[in-house]
């Protein structure tokens, strides 16, 4: 992808984009009434993209959703564990969605848990369906689905990267049958008949953060989307070995987007976005975080010291009891640093450094409806809306 040079800093020819990502979690009033709404709430503000998980459960311990914590969401969503299937519901999505159609995009499927083969299948059947608009997320995926469910993962990055390399062989077949050598899917006389649309083959976002995973991404993906890395800083020095990676592999290395998935927890005043910080349930989703980022904040992760974070979270089988003496160690300042925070103005001002710092894909996750209260979850609509209108002039 060209860059232009605006200053002493790049810019995508494209300018600052953001897509909005979905938990898909069914409701009361229908399976996908909440994604409905977050799509069109997409689609109304100018987002790129739309993105859902591919979980099978919650990233937040079951026995804290409950109307003291979760406050009316409780209500609506009888269980924060019943996930949809995301590739089902990117289907719905682009077959009842006629106007202003969105990019679509899974945010990340998991290497270890699905098949390369019928990834590739996935990814190439709805990129045809919607006409060139699927991409594609990859990461190692967690602990929370796999272990529970049987799948052993004793190579993640390994297998990822080899998952990388077998969705590219089949791709890249042009019918052909494939045989190729691998430790975890190996090939013998595949086919892969289904087209390219136009020629082109969904986007692959690559959820990447140890040195290894960052290589891998410059050498396999169209774009980079990083979950854990929390700091403007460490995001530039990643970026750095991606694209590092990128033109060791004889790639453009300005080719890969430079995106990020973040919470978004906005309000009318700093104080109403801080009491959000502090409830509860959000202080939960820090379990996520790695150790070492909390030791920033001079706080322990209750999981260890040595702690990876989300990879290794198995939230079911924390308790309440549990779960609420963890959550009372996170400090706020802990939270400020895992979010894009604060008025409108004040996260502009967030996302403006990291653009500085090379970002220029925004994936949002709006953390305002997680509020206990009520009148201030609903009431951090308007400067949500009023956020997202902004974000393309970055």
């Amino acid at each position: 992808m060209a860059l232009l040079l605006n200053g002493n800093r790049s810019v995508d020819k494209h300018g600052f984009r953001f897509g909005i990502l979905d938990g898909i979690v069914n409701s009361r009033l229908s399976p996908t009434a909440l994604t409905q709404a977050s799509y069109v709430t997409a689609a109304a503000t100018g987002a790129d993209s739309f993105w859902v998980g591919d979980h099978l459960n919650a990233f937040i311990p079951r026995s804290l959703a409950t109307r003291e914590h979760l406050g009316v969401a409780a209500t609506v969503v009888p269980d924060v564990d019943a996930v949809l299937e995301p590739w089902t519901v990117l289907g719905n999505l682009a077959a009842r969605n006629r106007i202003r159609r969105l990019r679509l995009g899974i945010c990340v499927t998991d290497a270890s848990r699905r098949n390369p083969a019928v990834t590739a299948q996935a990814a190439a059947s709805l990129h045809l369906l919607t006409r060139g608009r699927a991409m594609l997320g990859i990461g190692v995926g967690e602990r929370e689905g796999n272990e529970p469910y049987g799948v052993r993962r004793s190579k993640p990055v390994a297998e990822l990267e080899e998952a990388l390399a077998t969705i590219r062989a089949l791709w890249d077949s042009g019918g052909e049958l494939v045989t190729r050598d691998s430790p975890y899917f190996p090939l013998h006389n595949a086919i892969f008949a289904l087209p390219p649309y136009r020629g082109k083959w969904p986007e692959i976002w690559v959820a990447a953060h140890g040195p290894r995973m960052l290589r891998v991404t410059g050498r396999y993906a169209d774009a980079w989307v990083p979950f854990v890395i929390s700091r403007p800083a460490d995001y530039s020095r990643a970026l750095e070995a991606v694209r590092a990676s990128a033109s060791d592999a004889g790639r453009d290395p300005m080719s890969i987007v430079p995106a990020v998935n973040r919470a978004l927890v906005t309000g009318r005043s700093r104080d109403d976005v801080d009491e959000a910080l502090d409830s509860v349930i959000m202080k939960a989703s820090a379990l996520a975080a790695p150790a070492e980022a909390w030791a920033r904040h001079g706080a322990q992760h209750p999981l260890g010291a040595e702690f990876s974070g989300v990879q290794d979270l198995v939230p079911q089988t924390i308790d309440a009891r549990t779960a609420l003496s963890y959550t009372a160690k996170v400090p706020l300042s802990l939270m400020k640093e895992l979010t894009f925070n604060g008025t409108p103005d004040e996260v502009v001002d967030q996302l403006a450094q990291w653009r500085d710092h090379g970002l220029r894909y925004a994936l949002i996750i709006n953390a305002g409806p997680l509020n206990p209260s009520f009148r201030k979850s609903l009431a951090a609509n308007t400067p949500y809306l009023k956020l997202l209108r902004r974000l393309k002039k970055l």
